[in-house]
């Protein structure tokens, strides 16, 4: 069921031999192009598309595909530097994906931050679907002649993306690890998700994009925690603060966050978050062992969606974790995540 790719000092057609990672094998990363006209689930199309990709971790390994959320991108974990990378706390040598024991791969999502395909400034393009990523990852599975993964384990955008792939390409997968990430957005993320991109719009509008997207994550970094978190976290009682009164929270909400919003454009958080409340996939094609791991406090995705998906999936476990992170328990559960990717796939 595992693929295992030979590692050298030669990358892939359209790709390039990077810095060696803790572990001595090499970082390749690349991007593909794709010419010509790509027709998209919603309709429309892209033209001329670039995948930016990176395949990291151990020289001789099963291969795991690794996707985050939507303002992650394929720099998952910096080498070298524990502290950088969207996803670092997960992925990477001695983590819970662990790089020292899998080939990870990773990529830039359409529409997303990084190198990979996505509107000019001002710009739009058409809707993205996840089935578009899932497409996206196929490609670039040819191109980097994978024929199976051994398994794709994605969080909060990621494990959406992840299902789609599964419905779609089952042969290609041999299981999957999604965390936070149901088949369809609840009404309630899509309500949050409309206010941020307003917020945007509006900012775009006035020629103050980036500050509009400051704006969003703050409303974003609200959702994303736990009630419990933020009472045992922020004190309720303002300080005074040149002239006004700011509340301990609002140093969290809208302080430096300058590693998620870096290189990210407002016009691709726009892109992402539609395709966040737009995904909707068939569970009941979906027969590709799945753990499917919900935590109770998350207000995005509420564990009562999680059991729904795992009840209409063809070959699934429902893994019930408690976190004050909420939905950021996909970012901060180490040790629960752990437990769950050693014993799966089983």
């Amino acid at each position: 069921m595992s693929d295992r790719v030979e590692s050298s000092t030669a990358a892939p057609s359209g790709g390039k031999s990077a810095a060696a990672d803790e572990a001595g094998a090499p970082l390749t990363e690349g991007v593909l192009a794709i010419p010509g006209e790509w027709p998209l689930y919603h309709g429309g199309q892209l033209h001329d598309v670039r995948l930016a990709w990176r395949l990291a971790g151990a020289p001789i390994a099963p291969l795991v595909c690794a996707l985050g959320g939507v303002w992650c991108d394929r720099r998952l974990y910096e080498p070298g530097d524990p502290r950088r990378g969207c996803w670092r706390g997960i992925v990477g040598p001695g983590r819970p994906l662990d790089a020292d024991r899998n080939r990870i791969l990773s990529f830039d999502y359409l529409a997303g931050k990084g190198d990979s395909t996505g509107p000019e400034p001002g710009g739009e393009l058409p809707a993205i679907s996840t089935y578009d990523q899932a497409e996206a990852l196929a490609r670039l599975l040819d191109h980097l002649h994978i024929r199976e993964v051994r398994a794709i384990v994605g969080g909060s955008y990621g494990g959406m993306v992840a299902l789609a792939f599964a419905e779609r390409y089952p042969e290609r997968v041999g299981a999957l690890v999604t965390v936070s990430a149901a088949d369809v957005a609840h009404p309630m993320a899509v309500a949050w998700h409309s206010i941020q991109r307003q917020i945007v719009r509006f900012a775009i509008a006035c020629g103050r994009g980036p500050e509009g997207l400051r704006l969003a994550r703050g409303v974003g970094m609200a959702t994303y925690r736990s009630s419990e978190e933020f009472a045992a976290r922020f004190p309720a009682t303002p300080r005074l603060e040149s002239g006004r009164y700011v509340f301990p929270v609002e140093h969290y909400l809208f302080g430096d966050d300058s590693e998620s919003v870096e290189g990210f454009r407002p016009e691709s958080f726009l892109a992402l978050s539609q395709s966040l409340d737009l995904h909707h996939v068939d569970a009941a094609r979906i027969f590709v062992p799945t753990a499917a791991v919900a935590a109770r406090e998350d207000q995005l995705v509420p564990l009562s969606d999680i059991r729904a998906l795992g009840a209409r999936l063809g070959n699934a476990r429902v893994h019930e974790i408690s976190s004050i992170y909420g939905h950021d328990a996909y970012l901060r559960e180490a040790e629960q995540l752990r437990r769950v990717l050693a014993a799966w796939p089983a």
